[in-house]
């Protein structure tokens, strides 16, 4: 299993892991592990929100849904008429 070492922690951060682990009955190494874990898991899911947004908002957007559903071969001939 991989090794993490963290330098220059501030104190109260480090103290602030301390009294969750104990509170959850961890060590500070499995704290550390598990709030990473939740970390990104939480970043992951907001990163999938906002793209969600984002293609809804284009879709709704009337321009940008017409060209998303203009025909191919239309388009490939209309470029090669300029």
């Amino acid at each position: 299993m991989p090794l993490l070492q963290v330098r220059n922690c501030p104190e109260d951060l480090y103290q602030a892991l301390a009294r969750t682990a104990a509170a959850d009955r961890r060590s500070i190494a499995q704290e550390a592990v598990v709030l990473l874990e939740e970390s990104l898991r939480n970043r992951v899911e907001a990163n999938k929100t906002r793209r969600r947004a984002a293609i809804k908002a284009l879709l709704a957007d009337e321009e940008t849904h017409a060209l998303m559903t203009m025909d191919p071969v239309a388009l490939i001939r209309e470029d090669r008429e300029r």
